[in-house]
């Protein structure tokens, strides 16, 4: 009896109790693990780990300045690509470095686009793209715009068609650079008929872009192109490239239906894109309709949309809402399609 009560000291009464009580919270944690449901961890997106990383003081590691002072005309072309590649890449991860960048810098950067070699001429190019992300820099690269058309123009190469049209889509286009566009209009042209498909889904981006500007609408639609120029819209092509092509139709119809444009008697040349798209035998209707069925569904909506912008009639008022769908409806039907089809695409875009 003594013994046991020398057991029941105030010590060995708290070790028990500190035990029992971890016991019971050891099994009341376990009996709700038992009961919620199962844990799926939220996955951390860039753009999450981006705001941590914000956070975190970023101290200047020199490493863009480093590669600008090294970059000179007289290195070798594997240095030159080298350091200009770096250069990109430090532009785009380090941003505080590429924000302290001065015009002279940029001008640096720029001077390799007149390297006599092919790759160097591309690294130029993403290394201005990579700037362009740069807010102070967006007005000054416009200073370049003459210099990078040349550089597509002039230089029959994939590459540097994806780098540079890449370029100027991210970029606003001063007016000065209108008349230049003008002359190099057929060119543009040559590379969405004949280029790669990445450089034509470029190149027709570019040109949407150009269709929007009033003083350059004419020259678009009065450009020379080839005879199979409809065949871009083969079902078979890329779908990316069908939906940047139809958007590009798209800004085409609505710009030549404006009052200022119709307020001129434009002339067209025979074989001119207007005449291939818009003329009296064009054959760009069945082309949209092969697409209506097209397997991706943003190229169904965009076929649809470009077919309702046909109805417009000549003074540039769309037929009444009340008739639209008869209008496109009988279309369909001419063509042997079905209306539900169509009016399941259209409602929910169109």
């Amino acid at each position: 009896m003594m013994k046991y009560l020398a057991l029941v000291s105030p010590r060995n009464m708290a070790t028990v109790a500190t035990g029992a009580g971890a016991a019971f919270l050891l099994a009341k944690t376990i009996v709700a693990g038992i009961h919620s449901p199962p844990y799926t961890p939220e996955p951390i997106t860039l753009a999450k780990l981006a705001l941590e990383d914000q956070t975190q003081p970023v101290s200047d590691s020199g490493e863009l300045r480093g590669l600008l002072k090294s970059l000179s005309p007289k290195l070798d072309n594997y240095s030159k690509n080298m350091i200009l590649h770096g250069i990109t890449r430090s532009v785009y991860l380090l941003d505080s470095e590429a924000s302290a960048c001065t015009y002279e810098d940029l001008k640096l950067v720029a001077s390799f686009m007149d390297d006599p070699d092919v790759s160097i001429k591309i690294q130029a190019l993403h290394a201005l793209k990579a700037f362009t992300g740069i807010w102070k820099f967006k007005i000054k690269l416009q200073e370049f715009v003459p210099r990078i058309l040349e550089v597509i123009t002039n230089t029959w190469d994939s590459d540097v068609h994806v780098a540079g049209l890449r370029l100027l889509n991210g970029l606003q286009l001063p007016d000065h650079t209108h008349v230049l566009l003008k002359k190099l209009m057929p060119l543009l042209m040559d590379i969405l008929q004949m280029g790669s498909t990445l450089a034509q889904v470029q190149v027709v981006k570019f040109l949407t872009m150009l269709a929007e500007k009033e003083d350059l609408l004419y020259d678009i639609m009065n450009c020379q192109v080839h005879q199979d120029f409809l065949n871009l819209f083969q079902p078979s092509r890329s779908g990316n490239l069908l939906f940047e092509l139809l958007v590009f139709v798209e800004r085409l119809c609505e710009g030549r239906l404006t009052p200022q444009y119709q307020s001129v008697h434009w002339q067209y040349n025979e074989l001119s894109l207007h005449e291939v798209l818009f003329g009296e035998h064009s054959h760009l209707a069945d082309n949209l309709l092969s697409l209506i069925i097209h397997p991706e569904e943003e190229v169904q909506i965009q076929a649809c949309r470009v077919i309702l912008k046909l109805q417009l009639n000549e003074d540039g008022e769309i037929i009444g809402a009340h008739n639209t769908d008869d209008t496109l409806g009988s279309f369909l039907d001419d063509a042997g399609i079905g209306r539900p089809f169509a009016e399941s695409t259209l409602i929910s875009e169109c």
